[in-house]
């Protein structure tokens, strides 16, 4: 499948989005920073969140609507001054999409309700992503389907039924061009609790294209997914963790995108296929294995023994596996020090 003129799939590199969200600290200068970083480090996309408060929650400041969890890096907000806070002004969105353009990424968005989808079709945007608070809600699922555009589904907290609910929603909405996401929706998340070996299974139900939304720290959890078949990684990103911001500690910073890059498709490139004997690269480095070797001076008749006869490097001569087939036979000519062992050489 493709998004834009990126090809996403297991025969393609992993494709890396760089996700936003609200690093950019209600500043319009950093966000154009964070893109222009994200770029730098060689990311695909830059993924938007397109909200408001007031589409999102209830402007009341306690009870269910307060943050209360000591867990929580949010704890102390209500849910709205929160979605106030993390919430990317959409006037914003033209000049960040200009400038991911610009500089040779695609951009897009997660939509959190049917306003914000009419919003973004306005600016074309060529693909949309669920979040995984949103992948229950099929009527949203419905109308982003609706645009047949590319659609992103993250899978955190979702059973599988809820997963086949939203899976069978896109398709019969009109979605043609599908990706699942694992992800582990706590934050951050923990390599622990990753699971990522149900990447391939998301694949095999669902037939379509699969990856990570990635809320550990570091790459680790990341590249394992691309080497059990994940062809797209999402992670949060920072210009710098230590600046704060609703996400920063589970966000990464420029140069560990840019490592995500780099390592993602080494261990794509290292996937091939299964095979064995020596690759074509390998054949050279034969010579570099042991062979059996005349290890004395010998003379016509004479016994080989453990003393005339060694596993040595090169691998010029016979195999190791004929060393005691050999011991006790006659050689049927006068043999230098250093001579491969042959089969020729032993009457």
């Amino acid at each position: 499948m493709k998004i834009a003129n990126y090809h996403i799939g297991k025969e393609n590199p992993p494709f890396i989005i760089a996700e936003m969200s609200g690093n950019h600290n209600q500043s319009l200068e950093r966000a154009l920073q964070i893109v222009e970083s994200a770029a730098k480090m060689g990311a695909h996309a830059l993924k938007l969140q397109t909200y408001t408060a007031d589409t999102m929650t209830l402007a009341i400041n306690k009870g269910d609507f307060f943050i209360n969890d000591e867990q929580s890096l949010w704890k102390g907000h209500s849910l709205h001054d929160l979605y106030k806070l993390a919430y990317t002004p959409w006037e914003w969105h033209v000049p960040i999409i200009k400038k991911a353009n610009d500089l040779g990424m695609i951009c897009f968005s997660t939509p959190f309700d049917e306003s914000a989808v009419d919003f973004l079709e306005s600016l074309n945007v060529p693909a949309y992503k669920i979040a995984s608070f949103e992948n229950i809600h099929l009527p949203l699922i419905a109308k982003v389907a609706a645009t047949g555009k590319p659609m992103i589904i993250s899978t955190g907290m979702a059973t599988l039924g809820e997963i086949d609910d939203a899976v069978q929603m896109a398709r019969k909405s009109g979605c043609n061009d599908l990706i699942l996401l694992k992800c582990t929706s706590t934050y951050p998340a923990t390599p622990q609790n990753s699971n990522v070996i149900t990447i391939p299974h998301l694949r095999t139900l669902f037939n379509c294209e699969v990856g990570l939304s990635d809320h550990t720290m570091g790459i680790g959890a990341a590249i394992a997914a691309v080497a059990h078949g994940a062809s797209v990684i999402e992670k949060h990103f920072t210009l710098s963790r230590a600046d704060g911001g609703v996400d920063s500690a589970f966000s990464i910073e420029p140069e560990e995108l840019h490592a995500l890059v780099i390592e993602t498709e080494r261990a794509w490139q290292s996937l091939g296929q299964v095979t064995y004997g020596p690759s074509e690269t390998e054949k050279k480095s034969m010579v570099f294995r042991r062979s059996i070797y005349i290890s004395q001076d010998m003379k016509e008749g004479d016994r080989l023994t453990r003393e005339n006869l060694r596993c040595v490097r090169p691998g010029m001569g016979l195999s190791p596996k004929y060393f005691e087939i050999l011991l006790g036979r006659r050689v049927n000519q006068d043999i230098k020090k250093g001579t491969p062992m042959q089969w020729s050489l032993v009457g």
